[in-house]
């Protein structure tokens, strides 16, 4: 009997094809048949070794009814498959897997979206199971790209699109289950998936319009937001780079930095939803790709740092640390004691830092250029006024100045975010990273005409050195802002504090007062620079309720070196002739936090020989200084010595201030803050220094201090500014300066003929002979040496010796130049102008030789 008449002979069938025949009813509207489905559920799980055959048979007469349509014996051919993988936990339930799987395919591969839901309901289902084993062969390639088509369908029907957008999620998230928590399966993590699974989800949550169902779950933008929040989540830390780099191609290539709120919203997802320890990996992937960015148009690069603005203020909750440090691969905690989350490592702190500042140099180029560029324009077209119209010409400078003014709004809008971004990373950095940022900071400030490592100041000019100079200090205002330091020492180094001082003596309003809230963020330990805020005649400081501790001994230290550059950089700054009521406000500010956070009774003293110092200069008007500025010192001595009498509780010198500001109400009222810095305030001619009542004297606080603990030996002596070389830095001498200067060191080192023979005649001789009196002259002289070194300050001793100094080497010059001459040049005498010096050639047998050479 041939094979084939078995086949066709009921009773001789095999029973496993019999059970299963018996499952599908006549009409399939009535549906599986569950006494039948009972039984083949029963014989597979008595019979494991049957289960491939059983899934081999069904999917033989599943793919024969979807070829010819019969959907509803589908239906209960896949029903009959989802209840036997339930129930069947074997390990011989593999080879019925590959069979459910080839079924499934067949499905997805069907252009009937009836099908297509069916078979994504069936992967979700055995996704949703455990396998106790692995599986070494299988792979899901097929599925990732088929769910991924589907979460971009286009269907003409709405309610039909979204069923298919909703079903391909739904398997994209079956398969992120079914892969992620499987070490096997560890490919799903490669590019070639990311880059179809990441951007399907995304393209799913920019659609954020559709109706929600009654449950919520039929809403392809909150259902792919959960499976990418599932995705990051499952992340490890090898795979954190592939997963984030889909995510900015696919911003990339939607042009969704622009209008950039999701892209934020993106990446807040991203921080969220990761693991703490792996947020260095998303920051150094966007400003990688900053970097590939950073000719690109300024919105582009704006929204990238917006998200990395993001990026940083979501992770600031943990700090970087200062190096990447690696062990097997993987990143070590520096600080063993502190938990991974609160502390993440990854790019070191200043490649961070110095990425961002390498932006922010490009971005004010930038705005610089076309500043320049517009400018060109405008000559260009005042030549062309001749060739054109005067109505065209007008119309495309109008078209020119309007783009070039959206520019550079969008170029404030970089840089305004990368500034905020500095901040929200420095102010979270431990005080001794943050100490090192602000070294590394202050060594990126260009000063025009010195020569940087990073910058060109000639090449960008005055205003570019000015711009970034003004950006770079808003990025250390960042970045001590809420900087409290134990010691005075750590926070201002000499290293740091030298070039800040000599940015305070520029020759621009704005940037000295960015140093000055440099200098507050750094001294005001104890946030009273709030209560401090405006300068004013305070009646009662003790409402003010101002915290403040004991000064410590390194403090002392600290003010033992450095308190001379403080007190120069606010003498110096209070002359400034473009000084406005802002200036002397922070200076006003930076006196009263000296005093309260660092002030013992040395520097009480020098505070307030300080004060008296500008007192004295807004009098005498040395410095030929505008009416307004002398009463702006004037009322700035006031109202600090207000201050300062109430803070240290001495009632003779607040008897005193009291009386002179009562004074001042009276007759002087323009001397007082609260009328000098008032619009249209009637300002005097002239100072009168006779009417010594409405100023401080130094008796009368000498008196007023003789009964406290304070040592009031040095307040008679005149402060005199301690002598630097920061004008160095801070001030730019033109270029014809420089020559001239040149000139007259050239000309001054030249000997005078007429002095270097003197005529002796005998009056010389008896006064030489004569030396009477010389004895008791000499005698004064050492008494007078001794007391000056004995009581004099500090500073001006340093300041004469100085002055000595530089005097013996200006001698010492003078005698080289008129002993050692060089010897003769057959190219003759060199004759000194303005420019290089010119030789007149003279023939050998023509030059004088000295005697003592002639033989």
């Amino acid at each position: 009997m041939p094979a084939g008449v078995c086949g066709c002979c009921g009773p001789l069938r095999p029973r496993y094809k019999r059970l299963v025949d018996n499952i599908f009813p006549e009409d399939p509207k009535d549906g599986l048949v569950k006494a039948d489905m009972e039984k083949l559920t029963f014989y597979a799980v008595s019979a494991p070794e049957k289960l491939d055959r059983i899934g081999a048979y069904l999917a033989e007469r599943l793919s024969r009814d979807v070829v010819r349509h019969r959907y509803g014996y589908v239906v209960i051919a896949m029903e009959a498959l989802d209840q036997l993988l339930m129930a069947c936990h074997s390990q011989s339930i593999k080879p019925f897997v590959e069979s459910f799987l080839h079924m499934v395919a067949k499905l997805l591969e069907s252009r009937e979206p009836d099908l297509q839901v069916l078979g994504t309901n069936s992967f979700v289902k055995f996704a949703n199971i455990e396998e106790d084993t692995p599986s070494y062969h299988r792979r899901y390639d097929f599925f990732v790209s088929q769910f991924s088509a589907m979460c971009h369908s286009t269907h003409e029907d709405p309610e039909t699109q979204t069923r298919i957008r909703v079903a391909g999620i739904k398997g994209l998230q079956g398969v992120v289950r079914k892969t992620v928590n499987d070490e096997l399966q560890a490919i799903i993590w490669e590019p070639q998936h990311m880059d179809k699974l990441i951007p399907s989800l995304l393209f799913n949550m920019q659609d954020s319009d559709e109706t929600e169902g009654p449950s919520g779950e039929e809403n392809p933008a909150s259902l792919a937001e959960s499976c990418f929040r599932e995705l990051l989540g499952r992340a490890a830390y090898g795979n954190m780079n592939n997963a984030v780099r889909p995510v900015l191609v696919h911003l990339d290539n939607h042009r969704l930095w622009d209008t950039n709120e999701f892209s934020v919203s993106c990446f807040r997802i991203i921080m969220y939803s990761i693991q703490a320890q792996h947020s260095h990996h998303v920051i150094q992937q966007v400003l990688g790709h900053l970097d590939t960015h950073s000719k690109n148009t300024p919105r582009v690069r704006a929204g990238i740092v917006q998200v990395l603005l993001e990026t940083v203020a979501i992770a600031a909750k943990g700090s970087v640390g200062p190096a990447s440090t690696h062990r097997g691969g993987d990143y070590t905690w520096v600080n063993p004691t502190c938990s991974p989350p609160n502390l993440w490592l990854g790019p070191t702190v200043l490649e961070v830092f110095n990425t961002l500042l390498k932006h922010l140099r490009v971005s004010v180029d930038g705005e610089l250029a076309d500043g320049r560029r517009v400018s060109n324009c405008s000559v260009s077209s005042s030549r062309a006024r001749d060739r054109e119209s005067v109505s065209s010409l007008r119309a495309r400078d109008r078209d020119s100045v309007s783009s070039s003014r959206a520019r550079d709004s969008d170029e404030r809008i970089v840089q305004n975010a990368i500034i905020q971004t500095i901040g929200f990373f420095g102010g979270n950095l431990p005080d001794y990273q943050r100490a090192e940022v602000m070294m590394f900071i202050m060594g990126k400030i260009p000063v025009y005409g010195t020569p940087c490592h990073s910058l060109d100041t000639v090449k960008i000019g005055h205003q570019g050195t000015k711009r970034i100079q003004a950006m770079l200090l808003n990025s250390l205002i960042m970045v001590t802002s809420g900087f409290k330091s134990k010691t005075m020492c750590a926070a201002l180094p000499a290293a740091f504090l030298e070039p800040l001082c000599s940015v305070s003596l520029m020759e621009d309003s704005e940037l000295r007062l960015l140093v000055l809230e440099i200098l507050h963020n750094i001294i005001d330990r104890h946030d009273n620079r709030a209560k401090l805020r405006g300068i004013r005649i305070i009646p009662n400081v003790a409402a003010l309720k101002i915290k403040r501790e004991k000064i410590s001994k390194q403090d002392v230290t600290f003010m033992k070196k450095h308190g001379q550059q403080l007190y120069r950089h606010i003498y110096l700054g209070c002359k400034e002739e473009d000084n406005g009521q802002k200036n002397f406000e922070l200076l006003f500010t930076a006196l009263a936090l000296v005093t309260i956070e660092l002030a013992n009774e040395d520097v009480i003293i020098d505070l307030i020989r300080l004060s008296l110092a500008l007192q004295d200069m807004a009098l005498t008007n040395e410095e030929n200084l505008p009416m307004f500025i002398r009463c702006g010192i004037m009322a700035l001595v006031a109202a600090y010595l207000n201050f300062l009498s109430q803070m240290i509780a001495s009632p003779g010198l607040c008897q005193h201030v009291s009386k002179v500001i009562e004074l001042r109400n009276l007759e002087a009222p323009y001397l007082l803050p609260e009328h000098v810095f008032r619009e249209k305030c009637p300002l005097p001619t002239v100072l009168q220094a006779d009417d010594r009542a409405v100023f401080f004297g130094v008796c009368d606080v000498t008196e007023a201090l003789c009964g406290s603990a304070y040592s009031v030996e040095r307040l008679p002596i005149p402060y005199v500014p301690q002598v630097t070389d920061e004008d160095r830095l801070s001030r730019r001498k033109s270029f014809v300066d420089t020559i001239s200067l040149q000139l007259d060191i050239l000309s001054n080192s030249l000997p005078d003929k007429s002095h270097l023979a003197e005529e002796i005649t005998f009056e010389t001789l008896k006064k030489a002979i004569d030396t009477t009196g010389l004895e008791e002259q000499e005698r004064e002289r050492r008494r007078q040496v001794m007391e000056k070194f004995q009581k004099a300050p500090f500073e001006e001793i340093a300041a004469h010796c100085e002055s000595k100094n530089n005097m013996l080497h200006d001698r010492l010059a003078q005698i080289f130049e008129l002993t050692i001459r060089p010897p003769p040049s057959p190219s003759g005498p060199a004759s000194i102008t303005s420019g290089p010096a010119h030789y007149q050639s003279v023939p050998v047998y023509e030059m004088k030789f000295p005697d003592l050479c002639v033989y």
